[in-house]
């Protein structure tokens, strides 16, 4: 384990949250052992190191769980890593099958996507490279019942829930995805569109992570789109 991953954790344990990533982390973290159980099956969309994908294995060693990475250093050492624990796939999802240019961003490998975005990084060394997409909705089978999804994909998250909307509607699992300008925008989408989606069509509940885990109300349209516009907020979670 390296350095910056061990005072990550040490932060998480005291609560300390130096940067808002730090507390995103620490909420996911705590909103995954309240809702995840032993036999849970579960989806993390950008595994990059898989952080998340630990926490999935420790909560439910019991459960099915797939991986997705398609930056080829970072499939290779998932695959590698978790061989017979986890199913680790190589696609950018999407909402359709296909191939897609790919920005690699070398020096900050989280920034990397389909489209090219804001980077919170000097001199971004980009590679463009190749990628398969894929709807989920394809590759993960009817027979199973999936409770949890973590999608973090630099913007291209509502194309990732457009790919999935039958397994969506069938299992109505938690979903903790990014949202945020700097990356979705990139994407053309709009916080009414994902909104409508999420709520109206699949018929789950929007909530930023803090009033999940206080057990507070979830959010309307207009308290949605407050948090985009304003920033203030750019990861939550969809639930029943």
């Amino acid at each position: 384990m390296g350095i910056k991953n061990i005072i990550r954790l040490f932060l998480n344990s005291v609560h300390l949250d130096l940067t808002q990533n730090l507390k995103y982390d620490r909420l996911t973290k705590l909103i995954m052992k309240k809702i995840i159980n032993q036999d849970s099956n579960c989806i993390d969309v950008g595994c990059h190191k898989g952080e998340i994908l630990d926490d999935i294995l420790k909560l439910a060693p019991k459960g099915k769980h797939y991986g997705f990475e398609p930056i080829p250093v970072m499939f290779d050492n998932l695959q590698r890593n978790y061989k017979g624990k986890a199913e680790i796939l190589p696609y950018a999802l999407s909402n359709k099958d296909g191939e897609s240019t790919f920005q690699f961003v070398k020096n900050a490998p989280a920034y990397s996507g389909i489209n090219k975005r804001k980077y919170a990084v000097e001199h971004a060394d980009i590679e463009e490279i190749k990628v398969e997409l894929k709807k989920l909705d394809k590759l993960i089978s009817k027979d199973i019942k999936i409770d949890f999804i973590k999608i973090d994909v630099e913007g291209g998250e509502f194309d990732v829930l457009r790919g999935a909307v039958e397994l969506l509607k069938r299992d109505r699992p938690y979903v903790v995805f990014e949202f945020g300008l700097g990356a979705s925008e990139y994407y053309g989408t709009k916080p009414e569109e994902i909104y409508s989606f999420l709520n109206k069509e699949i018929g789950l509940k929007i909530s930023n992570l803090s009033d999940f885990v206080k057990g507070n109300k979830s959010l309307e349209l207009s308290e949605f789109t407050e948090l985009y516009n304003t920033n203030k907020e750019y990861y939550f979670i969809a639930h029943k």
